[in-house]
């Protein structure tokens, strides 16, 4: 049986900005946890779809489009191929939703490129 988790919880007690853990998995999609604080670097997923989901704080994700603004409670849904650079000018904490497929940082790699096996690594 799985155990009941707090997703706020978890992201308030990792130590390391913009390294998204897995907290969970249903069918082919991984929930993770992230706190986040700067700018993150403009992306793209080719074949996925990204649902941010606002814990804490106020998170702004900017795309050539434009841009929209997250308070806590909320969420958006990155569609897939569109560029998007998520800032945060304070720390926050996020959910995100994706498919297991997701690449952290998209088309790019820099040094907020975490890896899978870092993505599992546990937390407390």
């Amino acid at each position: 049986m799985k155990t009941i988790s707090s997703p706020t919880d978890i992201a308030a007690s990792l130590t390391e900005l913009w390294s998204p853990r897995v907290i969970d998995e249903f069918d082919d999609t991984y929930v993770k946890v992230a706190k986040i604080h700067g700018t993150f670097g403009w992306h793209h997923h080719a074949e996925e779809d990204e649902l941010f989901y606002l814990l804490r704080g106020q998170l702004r994700i900017e795309m050539h489009t434009g841009a929209v603004e997250l308070s806590a409670g909320q969420m958006f849904v990155v569609p897939k191929g569109v560029e998007h650079n998520p800032v945060a000018n304070e720390e926050c904490l996020i959910m995100l939703i994706e498919k297991k497929t997701t690449l952290h940082t998209g088309n790019i790699v820099n040094d907020k490129t975490r890896s899978l096996a870092e993505q599992l690594r546990p937390t407390k």
